[in-house]
C-alpha cells in the first residue's frame, strides 16, 4: 500500500505548487473570529484536468458532506471517497462484513476505525489501478485515534499531503430535519430530500431558509428512506460526533490546514460562497457543470 501512494504523490507533485496562503475574514466565509486558512489555490482552469487535489470533508452528519465533494469532484475531476459509501457498498455485497456492518449501521454506532482503514485502504488501491489521481475524502478520518494513526500520517499525510480539510458547519435543529427528510431512489440511487426548512431569525440567532431537494417524476414512487435515518439514531448519531470526531477539527487546525465553513443555507446559497472561499468562483463554465 505505502508504495502505491508514494507513486500517487510523484505523479501529484509535477501538477501541484504552492502559492501564498490566502486569508478570510469571518465576514467573507461566515466563520468565527479566530477563523484563518492558508491553502494551495486552485490552478488556472486550463489546468485543472492536471490538478491533483488532495483533500478532506469534515461535518455532522447529514450536514452535506457528501453533496458538496460530489460537486467539487465533477468541477476538479477528481474522485470523491465517501467512506459511507464504501460501507454501504459493503453491506450490500453481502461479504464477511456485511453482517456486522448492519447490526452497527442499525444501531446508530461508529463502524471500527480498522474495518474503515481497511475499507479505504482497498479503495484506494482500486483507484492507483485506475489511474486516478488526487481524491476528496468524506467522512475521514471521523475520530482523533483516525487522525493521529499510523496509517493516516503515513498512508494519507505522510505520503500523499492534504493539502486542505473543509469543515461544514450547521445548527443542529437544521440537521436533525436534514437527515429525517432524506431519501433515496432505489431504482437509480440518486439522493434527495423532502425537508422544507424555514427557520425564523430570534433572539439574535439568524434565520434559515432550505428548500427540498426533491426528484425528478420518474423517481418519486421509487424513494425509499435509510434505515438508520430516525429521529433516536439521528440523535445518537449527532451524539457521538460531538464527543468523538469534533477533537479532529482541532488536530487539523492546530495544522493550518482547517478551513471551516458555516453553511448560510441550502445549495443556491452556499454552493457559490464555498466556491468563492475555494478560489473557484471564477470559473463559470465548469461551476455550472457541476450544477
Amino acid at each position: 500500500m505505502a508504495a502505491i501512494t508514494r507513486l500517487r504523490l510523484a505523479k501529484c507533485a509535477s501538477f501541484v505548487s504552492p502559492l501564498p496562503p490566502r486569508t478570510f475574514s469571518s465576514s467573507q466565509v461566515n466563520a468565527p473570529p479566530h477563523f484563518a486558512a492558508s491553502f494551495r489555490r486552485v490552478p488556472p482552469l486550463d489546468n485543472l484536468s492536471k490538478r491533483c487535489v488532495q483533500w478532506v470533508f469534515l461535518g455532522c452528519p447529514g450536514v452535506g458532506k457528501g453533496t458538496y465533494a460530489s460537486r467539487l469532484s465533477n468541477l476538479l475531476a477528481v474522485p470523491h471517497i465517501a467512506t459511507g459509501d464504501l460501507v454501504r457498498d459493503e453491506l450490500a455485497s453481502s461479504g464477511p462484513l456485511s453482517s456486522q456492518l448492519s447490526e452497527i449501521v442499525k444501531q446508530g454506532q461508529l463502524v471500527s476505525d480498522e474495518i474503515i482503514i481497511s475499507l479505504l485502504s482497498k479503495r484506494l488501491a482500486a483507484e492507483e489501478a485506475k489511474g486516478e489521481l488526487g481524491f476528496i475524502l468524506d467522512g475521514f478520518p471521523r475520530t482523533i485515534k483516525q487522525a493521529v494513526s499510523f496509517f493516516t500520517l503515513e498512508i494519507l499525510e505522510g505520503v500523499t499531503d492534504i493539502d486542505l480539510v473543509i469543515n461544514l458547519k450547521l445548527r443542529e435543529d437544521v440537521l436533525l430535519e436534514k437527515c429525517l427528510g432524506r431519501r433515496i431512489c432505489n431504482q437509480c440511487g440518486g439522493n434527495f430530500n423532502v425537508a422544507s426548512i424555514d427557520i425564523k431569525a430570534e433572539n439574535g440567532s439568524p434565520g434559515m431558509v432550505m428548500a427540498p431537494l426533491l426528484p425528478p417524476a420518474n423517481c418519486i414512487s421509487k424513494l425509499i428512506t435509510r434505515s438508520d435515518d430516525t429521529e433516536a439514531v439521528v440523535k445518537e448519531r449527532l451524539r457521538i460526533y460531538r464527543e468523538m470526531t469534533q477533537p479532529v477539527e482541532e488536530f487539523y487546525r492546530s495544522r493550518g490546514k482547517l478551513l471551516e465553513f458555516n453553511l448560510p443555507g441550502g445549495i443556491p446559497e452556499s454552493w457559490p460562497k464555498l466556491l468563492q472561499v475555494l478560489n473557484l468562483d471564477d470559473y463559470e463554465d465548469k461551476r455550472s457543470a457541476a450544477a
